[in-house]
């Protein structure tokens, strides 16, 4: 059984598939990140997704641990988690996630 979480605020994004929330827009960290489909957002915090394995993987800012996310509604992709950063300087990212933003939309 699915359990959905709902974001109270007025403003916050969702699944572009399915529209299921994933997060608030007062939880982005920074605009100005680069995705696999392009423009992407670091964010504090995502409800509503489920992670994929965990692998390393060479980003444009260093080596990272990562997992994939999904939307716990349809499954589909919708970004990524930082589980670690190799680069002292990246440390900040560890914890934290990008949605990727054509793969979201702003409610």
């Amino acid at each position: 059984m699915k359990i959905i979480e709902y974001i109270e605020e007025d403003d916050r994004y969702k699944c572009l598939s399915c529209k299921v929330h994933l997060a608030a827009t007062n939880c982005v960290v920074s605009k100005e990140f680069k995705g696999s489909t392009g423009t992407a957002y670091l964010i504090e915090d995502v409800i509503n997704t489920f992670d994929g394995s965990t692998e390393e993987r060479e980003l444009m800012s260093g080596l990272h641990v990562v997992c994939d996310i999904f939307c716990v509604n349809c499954c589909n992709y919708v970004g990524w988690r930082y589980l670690k950063a190799y680069n002292e300087d990246q440390k900040y990212k560890e914890g934290k996630f990008i949605l990727e933003r054509a793969l979201i939309c702003k409610a």
